[in-house]
């Protein structure tokens, strides 16, 4: 009886052992998953500031192509193809989690040039983003420079997307901030990615 008391213990040892690490497993997947997509996402926005001709100050004061449904705009950029606004909030459809990050302006071509005359369209770049990120105050750090100051575009410094411009270098500060639920854990677990990108 003894035996197989210990025996049974045991088994349940390695059973738990087994799941959890599966759980493991599972989690480091999907933020490996994610931050392929927060790669992606930096890269697009990255590929639209190197064709822009103007980046606005005041994101939230220009004309916009798309309707934002009280989203907030927190990039917006001229280029010979039209104007690009990024902006943040609410999602479109329930298929999207959480908050998203949308982008309207001229679409890519299959020449990967953007296309001129075309008109604008509205489209979830990513989803997930975090309802309450913490609050970006230290953009400025990743200026190459010393004696620029980045300015915070539409106060995005507590959204999920958030950018800084340095009016004289015309460099663009960006940060993203997901969430997601992981097996078995309370506290969701959160992604920041950020990057560094100049005008054209």
């Amino acid at each position: 009886m003894l035996a197989l008391s210990l025996g049974l213990v045991l088994s349940g040892v390695m059973l738990q052992g087994l799941i959890q690490e599966g759980q493991n497993g599972q989690r480091l997947a999907r933020l490996l998953r994610e931050r392929a997509v927060q790669r992606r996402t930096l890269a697009l926005v990255k590929a639209d500031l190197a064709q822009a001709m103007a980046i606005s100050p005041t994101p939230q004061l220009e004309q916009h192509g798309c309707g934002l449904a009280g989203r907030l705009p927190v990039l917006h950029l001229s280029t010979a193809a039209g104007a690009i606004t990024y902006a943040v909030g609410p999602a479109p459809s329930p298929i999207w989690r959480g908050r998203v990050l949308m982008r309207c302006g001229p679409s890519y071509g299959l020449d990967g040039q953007l296309s001129v005359g075309a008109a604008p369209q509205n489209r979830v770049v990513i989803d997930g983003l975090a309802s309450a990120p913490p609050q970006w105050l230290r953009c400025g750090d990743m200026l190459p420079a010393q004696g620029s100051s980045m300015e915070q575009l539409a106060g995005s410094a507590a959204q999920a997307f958030s950018a800084c411009l340095d009016p004289q270098s015309q460099l663009v500060a960006l940060r993203l901030v997901q969430e997601f639920q992981a097996p078995a854990q309370r506290v969701p677990q959160r992604i920041i990615s950020t990057a560094l990108a100049g005008g054209g």
